[in-house]
């Protein structure tokens, strides 16, 4: 039975042209640097976003942290969004792994306040405080809005003058580039080093790169082995990835488009309520509370339909397309849905 996936972007299986280059991959020992397919990727992605050099990484989240753990030192301050992916998402990680203090500033749809940046960077050395050690963006946010450019280079330029380094959760940031018009290098210019993901809509199975300087993605390598990331035949999930980033990236926009003819049809549905100017990316959230229906329920019900969904999270659903749902799909998930909510009602 073929399924139609929208908890999330991650879920996507291979393309058969990427089972096709794992399949026939040349690899060796990425620990000792001979893996000749995983160098290629890690020649070839840093290119994509305007880095020096990047690295493999098992995943998003592990990237995020390796970056923490490398830029950081023990009980430095990462100034970030409270509601990031770093910090609603990754397990209280930073404090475990970096040993680091999170502080968290309010955003407005991802977008952080320059001036609260600027008047939450610690410039007065004092005994009692700690040593702001990073700030984190992310773009696309984990609520589906895409940061602007402006709003970037005035945090980035903040962070230039107290001689602190930005990193970017870019988990997404073709995406992001896709809704803004924009080279990815356009966004990535406003940090000083990025994690993106392979497995995001991109679908490769596993992997995340992290980019930046030379020097910094040297200190990375060694964090990493730290972690447990010393992948041995890696070039087998390498091949994947550079299917993904060579073949992937420019299509991002029809799950965009996907996403909005998705959004529109389910705000015709009585009870739905669709933002639909957040939907930036391949994200529709919306708010069924009016329908009186539990989202638990309607996971069984639409799993049983050969749809798969997650439940709501803070009061909001999240439906995301991506290269397997196709246009057709849409439709028959909308349908499916005003008939699990006739049948309730009746």
């Amino acid at each position: 039975m073929r399924f139609i996936e929208l908890r999330s972007d991650t879920a996507t299986e291979p393309t058969q042209a990427m089972r096709d280059a794992m399949y026939n991959a040349r690899v060796g020992d990425d620990v000792y640097g001979d893996d000749p397919t995983m160098r290629e990727l890690e020649e070839y992605a840093p290119k994509l976003v305007g880095k020096e050099a990047a690295l493999f990484v098992p995943s998003g989240t592990f990237g995020n942290q390796l970056s923490l753990f490398t830029h950081c030192k023990r009980g430095s301050e990462v100034i970030l969004g409270d509601d990031c992916h770093i910090v609603v998402h990754e397990v209280g990680a930073a404090s475990v792994i970096a040993g680091v203090q999170l502080r968290t500033l309010r955003t407005n749809a991802g977008e952080m306040d320059p001036v609260e940046v600027r008047r939450t960077i610690r410039t007065e050395k004092n005994i009692h405080y700690p040593e702001t050690g990073l700030i984190c963006m992310e773009n696309a946010y984990s609520n589906g809005r895409v940061l602007s450019l402006k709003n970037m280079s005035e945090i980035y330029n903040a962070a230039r003058e107290y001689n602190i380094p930005v990193h970017l959760d870019g988990a997404r940031v073709f995406n992001a580039a896709s809704y803004l018009g924009v080279d990815a290098r356009e966004i990535t210019k406003y940090c000083d080093s990025v994690m993106f993901c392979l497995s995001k809509g991109l679908c490769a199975p596993v992997g995340s790169m992290l980019a930046g300087s030379r020097s910094f993605i040297e200190k990375a390598r060694k964090c990493r082995k730290l972690m447990g990331g010393g992948l041995r035949q890696a070039g087998f999930l390498a091949a994947a990835g550079l299917v993904a980033l060579k073949d992937m990236v420019g299509r991002l926009g029809e799950d965009r488009e996907n996403a909005i003819f998705l959004g529109e049809e389910l705000s015709k549905i009585p009870g739905i309520k669709v933002n639909m100017k957040d939907i930036q990316i391949n994200m529709v959230f919306f708010d069924m509370s009016e329908t009186g229906y539990d989202s638990a329920k309607l996971v069984e019900e639409f799993y049983k339909k050969g749809i798969k969904i997650n439940p709501e999270e803070g009061g909001k659903m999240r439906f995301v397309t991506n290269y397997w749902v196709k246009k057709q799909d849409i439709p028959y998930i909308v349908n499916t849905f005003k008939e699990i909510l006739r049948k309730n009602c009746n």
